[in-house]
């Protein structure tokens, strides 16, 4: 059996995309979200592939519970070709409207608990001399109404430079999906389109490797407009806003987004 997938925010848009997509490919899909609920209707949606499943519980800030999910899926599946790390607090903040307290908060989601993943699984992809680490990524451009957010998606971009630097020399892809607009099936950020690029990273040759692929969108009803920087959540709800993040934000202005 190959080692496969480990999604991390299973929740609907684009984690179960992106599980759906790699799982077509025969990837055993590990699927990690904090609720039950999330890994169930997320499990459903794989269920037709036929590929082998393992749904588990755990909050990305976590340490403890995300270290012990990472942990089954490599006793279980061996260490992972791909891991997706897909987790992040959507919110409207500007300056000086968060505590400190929710600062932190919103930190731990959007970078600290890809840092941790990435310190479980990236040294041994190394060591193995070949893997992919993808990060959902969203606000193209820092935008001051969305202070916490900007600020933890400008942290993946250094994070996945970082990466690169260490280890990308020894085989591991580290990228981003910088994804430009709000998530929505049927839209020009269709889900089920910008899964594309992370099957697209995760096959690129060594030599081709992008550190980030911005989805800006769909010219027409086929063609889908890029933009690359080389080399180197949707929150399912009907009933939530639309934000400029890329991604969707619900009414009340927060929303802790398992993608």
């Amino acid at each position: 059996m190959m080692p496969g997938a480990v999604i991390i925010g299973a929740g609907p848009g684009i984690g179960q995309s992106v599980a759906r997509r790699l799982a077509r490919e025969g990837l055993p899909i590990t699927l990690v979200a904090r609720s039950e609920k999330t890994l169930t209707a997320a499990a459903e949606a794989l269920s037709a592939t036929g590929v082998p499943i393992r749904p588990l519980v755990a909050d990305s800030t976590d340490e403890r519970a995300l270290r012990t999910a990472l942990d089954t899926a490599i006793e279980e599946f061996g260490l992972p070709d791909v891991v997706v790390y897909n987790a992040a607090i959507i919110q409207a903040d500007s300056l000086g409207e968060l505590s400190v307290s929710a600062h932190l908060d919103a930190w731990a989601v959007n970078v600290v608990g890809a840092i941790n993943a990435a310190a479980r699984v990236v040294p041994a992809m190394a060591e193995r001399g070949s893997g992919t680490f993808l990060i959902t990524g969203g606000m193209p451009e820092p935008k001051p109404q969305y202070l916490s957010l900007s600020l933890g998606k400008a942290g993946v971009r250094s994070l996945v430079a970082l990466l690169d630097q260490q280890y990308g020399a020894s085989g591991v892809h580290v990228a981003t999906v910088t994804v430009g607009g709000p998530v929505a099936p049927g839209t020009d950020f269709d889900p089920d389109v910008i899964a594309e690029h992370y099957w697209r990273l995760h096959t690129q040759p060594q030599h081709e490797w992008e550190r980030e692929v911005l989805h800006s969108g769909r010219t027409d009803g086929t063609k889908m407009s890029e933009s690359r920087i080389s080399p180197s959540r949707m929150c399912g709800s009907s009933t939530r806003a639309t934000s400029p993040t890329g991604s969707s934000s619900p009414a009340d202005p927060t929303c802790r987004s398992d993608w």
